[in-house]
């Protein structure tokens, strides 16, 4: 028996649409280009599930990346310095060079050249920073992969992976990653905004006042690291277990088994269109 007029026997469809017409589906892509899948008659799951990074995003979070990690090194031997708190940073773990060769040489524990690659880094890190947000903004990355999230499905999602049984789709952020997401880049803002305090009190005075004068603008960027090394420690343990994902941010692309067609997450649930 043929099939009916208008059918496709492989049952080819964009994932995010609903073939069915009973429901809502899964939300969008993370690419430039929309997701297909192929099912085979009589089943419900689809073959393939595709994860895709444009150029730009690989581009800026690789350099955010190199920039942020160059200023965390740099930045510990600055603090070591002047201590904010009754600790100090291993020098093995800090950048500007040898501390007893800076020492000898120029009688300074090698924070001069930790202050030249804290400001170079600074520079790169802004720079990719405004490039990441504009075309996040300008393509519909942000709104289509990092939005919508909701109360509701951050504290499920939440609960599923501290229990190690949050479930993980190419192409698809849970709710727990949109909001360390949004997290991530507010503080990288903060870091920014912070160190310029730090950087020109006199001039940038209003910054100063808002972050309760010099010191407390060193306590904020200290605070501000301290967050951003515990994203990045959870996001490295996202990245080891599913490698998939570090693959996508290289090449661009990855493909793997998809999920069910027509299943509706929990922020789409609490935002219906």
């Amino acid at each position: 028996m043929s099939d009916p007029p208008g059918t496709n026997p492989i049952g080819t469809h964009p994932i995010g649409s609903d073939p069915t017409g009973t429901g809502p589906t899964q939300s969008g892509t993370t690419g430039s280009y929309p997701k297909y899948a192929q099912t085979r008659p009589g089943h419900a799951e689809p073959a393939i599930e595709v994860l895709e990074h444009a150029w730009p995003v690989r581009l800026t979070h690789w350099l955010m990346a190199a920039s942020i990690l160059l200023m965390i090194g740099s930045g510990w031997r600055i603090y070591n310095a002047s201590p904010i708190f009754p600790f100090r940073f291993p020098d093995a773990f800090t950048l500007g060079g040898d501390v007893n060769v800076a020492l000898t040489w120029h009688n300074d524990p090698g924070v001069a050249s930790a202050i030249q690659w804290h400001f170079a880094a600074m520079w790169l890190l802004a720079l990719s920073y405004l490039l990441f947000v504009a075309w996040g903004a300008l393509s519909g990355h942000f709104r289509r992969d990092f939005l919508p999230v909701g109360p509701q499905s951050f504290l499920r999602d939440f609960i599923a992976a501290a229990r190690f049984k949050l479930e993980h789709h190419l192409g698809e952020y849970n709710a727990v990653q949109k909001v360390f997401y949004w997290g991530a880049l507010a503080l990288v803002l903060l870091m920014i905004v912070s160190g310029i305090a730090i950087w020109k009190p006199v001039q940038t005075y209003p910054l100063e006042v808002l972050f309760g004068g010099f010191q407390g603008a060193r306590i904020v960027h200290f605070l501000g690291m301290a967050g951003i090394c515990g994203f990045i420690v959870v996001h490295l343990a996202l990245v080891a277990l599913v490698p998939t994902t570090l693959v996508a941010m290289v090449v661009g692309r990855v493909t793997g088994h998809a999920p069910l067609a027509g299943h509706a997450t929990a922020d789409a649930m609490e935002h219906p269109p």
